[in-house]
């Protein structure tokens, strides 16, 4: 599995990857959106994790845009932020954001591998039209 660690700077971009590498985890760092547009190129990440507070601050216009990052199941984490400390000035609305001093990180881990998860395609289904149980004359086949 591959993993794109986003931080807000260097050390906590590097932090990242070193704490999700193992023995099936590729981690590549990447520091800020614009170098997360271009790291994702070469790393082709299966899942992203990212700072919280990077997030929750910055516009992801660019993000949201990019044909590789929009695709691309996100982890938030934090190394500071508890959970009950919402960003007042989260601008994204992030649902949440695992706060990584208080999990185990075999925990952490683990939610990473379940992000990257995914079915390679969607069948599509839709409902039957609301009167499908009805006759051409209105009546119900139902009884």
């Amino acid at each position: 599995m591959r993993v794109l660690c986003v931080g807000r700077h260097q050390y906590l971009g590097d932090h990242l990857c070193e704490y999700f590498r193992d023995a099936s985890v590729e981690t590549t760092c990447a520091v800020g959106v614009a170098d997360a547009l271009l790291r994702s190129r070469e790393a082709c990440p299966d899942v992203i994790v990212a700072d919280y507070d990077l997030l929750a601050t910055t516009s992801l216009r660019l993000w949201e845009g990019d044909a590789v990052l929009s695709r691309t199941p996100v982890v938030a984490v934090s190394l500071t932020r508890r959970p009950e400390e919402v960003h007042l000035m989260d601008i994204n609305g992030i649902a949440g954001f695992l706060y990584l001093p208080g999990m185990p990180r075999e925990d952490a881990t683990r939610m990473v591998h379940a992000a990257a998860t995914r079915t390679s395609s969607v069948p599509s289904y839709s409902l039957p039209p609301l009167d499908a149980h009805r006759t051409a004359r209105g009546e119900s086949l139902t009884g």
